[in-house]
């Protein structure tokens, strides 16, 4: 019952502040996005949700589907910790399935991100990085090989690390990151795609990253989803704050 407290308290302080808007990516395509500014700001995250990331964001700030998607359930605390936060639906061409799926690598993806990425440049000076949550690294990640611009690192949580579908994020060209990126995992991640036996395959390909293991919390349900290991249940508080740290102190 306190996970739903969680969200329903989450989601009625960011009607209180939260913008949605509309804005144009490519020809005749927007992109859909929550803007929470912090009054204390350090710096912005844009935010990738996992799954098939389509998350039908509506005017009203309700989403509908996955508002207890690790971080989109966590926003506020992003805020409390001095993050401006920037929540990325599926673009306005990818509002029915498969949503994201089969397309978070792909040119048009990235240009999607970058014009998003503009549009923040707009509105804050602080340094700006792209977070995402299991298949949420994949649009991190693909993005990060592919030439994305105006951004000062990356972090990966609970990283696809396994996926005979699409390239898991250690088949990606890593070596072309030059920018900061951290990763994030939990111990006991139960997912199929995110064993933390993989984990090393990941940190090779990327040697100037840094690891994050988070221990404890509880998991429920399915182990791909977001109130399993996978999503850090139990140990958001924590686990955001280890985050924010890091991002600032970067």
């Amino acid at each position: 019952m306190a996970k739903y407290s969680l969200s329903i308290l989450l989601l009625f302080m960011s009607f209180l502040h939260a913008h949605i808007l509309d804005i144009p990516t490519r020809d005749g395509v927007s992109e859909r996005i929550m803007f929470r500014e912090s009054p204390t700001a350090k710096a912005a995250v844009i935010l990738f949700a996992g799954g098939h990331g389509g998350i039908q964001l509506k005017q009203d700030g309700t989403f509908g589907w996955g508002e207890g998607n690790f971080l989109m359930r966590t926003r506020e605390l992003f805020v409390d910790a001095h993050l401006t936060v920037v929540i990325v639906d599926a673009p306005s061409d990818r509002q029915r399935e498969p949503y994201l799926n089969g397309f978070r690598q792909s040119k048009e993806h990235v240009q999607d991100i970058q014009n998003v990425i503009d549009w923040v440049k707009t509105k804050t000076n602080v340094p700006i990085w792209l977070v995402g949550t299991s298949r949420g690294t994949q649009s991190v990640a693909y993005a990060a090989t592919h030439g994305i611009q105006g951004v000062a690192g990356f972090v990966l949580t609970s990283t696809i690390l396994s996926d005979p579908k699409s390239d898991a994020v250690p088949q990606m060209p890593l070596e072309k990151i030059s920018m900061p990126v951290l990763v994030v995992h939990h111990a006991n991640d139960g997912c199929v795609h995110c064993s933390p036996s993989l984990i090393d395959t990941l940190m090779k390909k990327l040697p100037l990253a840094e690891l994050i293991m988070i221990q404890g919390g509880k998991s429920q349900g399915d182990p791909c989803m977001a109130y399993a290991y996978h999503g850090f249940n139990g140990v958001e508080s924590e686990t955001l704050s280890k985050i924010a740290d890091w991002i600032i102190a970067h």
